[in-house]
């Protein structure tokens, strides 16, 4: 017994301090951390006005709303005359140079977001604005804008013309939620929403540097969905993101949507259910579930859809307000993680108020895939304290952040299993009105977690649009 106690000993120090070939310990990886290294002002007055409980410049599930590219960092807002608008500064300076749009917000909408993207084939950058279940409008730079940022004049004379097409390319009347994401190849590809929230599918378009592709929708509306409550026949799938891992395979997570509230317990809670999962090794061109079974073609007859199997990665029905579109990321190895967040069993079974029971008892979860390939969730021992979504990402170490509502940040580490989250930074000072939008590529440009938010306001009146740093573990 004593033996076996001393060799567990033994085997636990060796994991605790690796020794190298040369004899030299290996300190173990930090934890996670963040300290503050400064915030900058976007706008003194941006626009504000609260629709679907979110503001239109910092709704979390925009891609990008801020991004690092070869050392500058680009921020697109809307200011309180309605303009959109696109800044930029030299990673690590104060100051932001911007350019007026002659673009105008249409509406009072929050999902009116912009979204921005880079086709690093030929170095341009392109914005998707405006956009509610109806048309969109697009804008694109001059080639090679952010390949030679330094020598390029930052003018309106370096963005073409706002188009209602994707350079002639129509994609649909009923167009939401623009995501932009960069394929290993240096393509860009656009990811939206055809149709309405409870009646849509997801498409995906591409291009290669000259033409843009209309590639397809890749999921299905159809097929019938029954709870303990009622059946629906039409939904739409709403993703947590769409990303490229390290090794060039293309992850999302996603929530179901119903239309029918029959499947509810109460029609104040909210249709969600379920945590999906799926992903493409051929660019988006064929998506497969969790098995590795092919689930759906993009462009073709056969879509994802809500009677495939083996899509659920964690069972939960529409009675606990789950929220859409949370958050996800990948690690060094490419194994996907997410964040989503609902209302747990031990606070009831039936919200009957999806808003003011989230705000009162919602807690979100950090669902992860381990080296064994096992899905694994954790609670994250911090209340929402809002009805809005948080954000993830991961440091150079794969210690994770969660970045809550109003700006406050808890952290897990590696080492523990992700089982030690704590809060590191409580949002105190920011006055910050509630999601924040996340400069994901700058995390592993730099090593900052860097987030734009909007002071909270009241009414319509503007308010100040801020992007705060953190340094995090070097």
């Amino acid at each position: 017994m004593r033996r076996r106690t001393l060799l567990a000993g033994a085997l636990l120090s060796a994991a605790a301090a690796p020794v190298l070939a040369t004899g030299t310990a290996r300190a173990a990886d930090p934890g996670p951390s963040v300290t503050r290294k400064g915030t900058t002002q976007l706008d003194a007055k941006a626009v504000f006005f609260v629709s679907y409980d979110g503001l239109v410049n910092n709704n979390s599930f925009q891609k990008n709303g801020l991004l690092t590219y070869k050392g500058y960092q680009y921020a697109t807002w809307y200011t309180s005359t309605g303009n959109a608008v696109v800044g930029r500064r030299v990673l690590g300076g104060t100051t932001w140079s911007t350019v007026t749009l002659s673009h105008v917000l249409k509406s009072s909408d929050s999902h009116n977001v912009i979204s921005m993207g880079v086709s690093k084939v030929d170095g341009r950058l392109h914005l998707n604005m405006d956009s509610h279940s109806d048309g969109f409008f697009y804008v694109k730079s001059v080639a090679g804008l952010l390949d030679n940022p330094a020598s390029t004049s930052w003018t309106s004379s370096v963005f073409g013309a706002v188009q209602t097409t994707l350079d002639g390319l129509a994609l649909t009347t009923q167009f939401t939620y623009p995501q932009f994401i960069a394929t290993p190849e240096g393509r860009l590809q656009l990811s939206y929403r055809v149709g309405i929230s409870g009646n849509g599918r997801n498409a995906l378009a591409e291009y290669d540097g000259s033409t843009w592709t209309a590639l397809g929708e890749w999921t299905s509306s159809t097929g019938t969905y029954t709870s303990e409550h009622g059946s629906s026949t039409a939904r739409n799938m709403y993703l947590h993101g769409i990303d490229y891992d390290v090794n060039g395979r293309l992850h999302s997570f996603f929530t179901w949507r119903e239309q029918n509230g029959a499947v509810m317990c109460s029609s104040g809670g909210i249709t969600n259910h379920d945590t999906g999962y799926v992903y493409s090794d051929d660019r988006g061109r064929t998506w497969r579930n969790n098995a590795g079974t092919v689930v759906g073609t993009t462009g073709g007859s056969d879509r994802v859809a809500v009677t495939d199997s083996g899509l659920v990665v964690d069972p939960l029905n529409p009675d606990h307000s789950l929220m859409n579109q949370e958050s996800q990321f990948t690690d060094s190895a490419g194994r996907p993680h997410a964040i989503i967040s609902y209302v747990p069993g031990r606070f009831g079974q039936c919200t009957t108020d999806y808003v003011s029971d989230r705000t009162a008892n919602g807690r979100a979860f950090h669902v992860r895939k381990n080296s064994s390939g096992t899905w694994q969730k954790t609670e994250i021992p911090v209340p929402l304290n809002s009805s809005q979504r948080t954000k993830l990402v991961l440091d150079k170490y794969d210690n994770a952040y969660a970045i809550f509502p109003f700006g406050r940040i808890a952290g897990a580490s590696k080492a523990s299993g992700y089982t030690d989250w704590a809060v590191l930074s409580d949002g105190s000072g920011l006055n910050a009105f509630g999601e924040v939008v996340i400069d994901e590529p700058r995390v592993k440009a730099d090593n900052t977690l860097s987030f734009m938010y909007q002071e909270k306001s009241s009414g319509t009146t503007p308010s100040a649009l801020h992007v705060i740093d953190f340094a995090l573990p070097a």
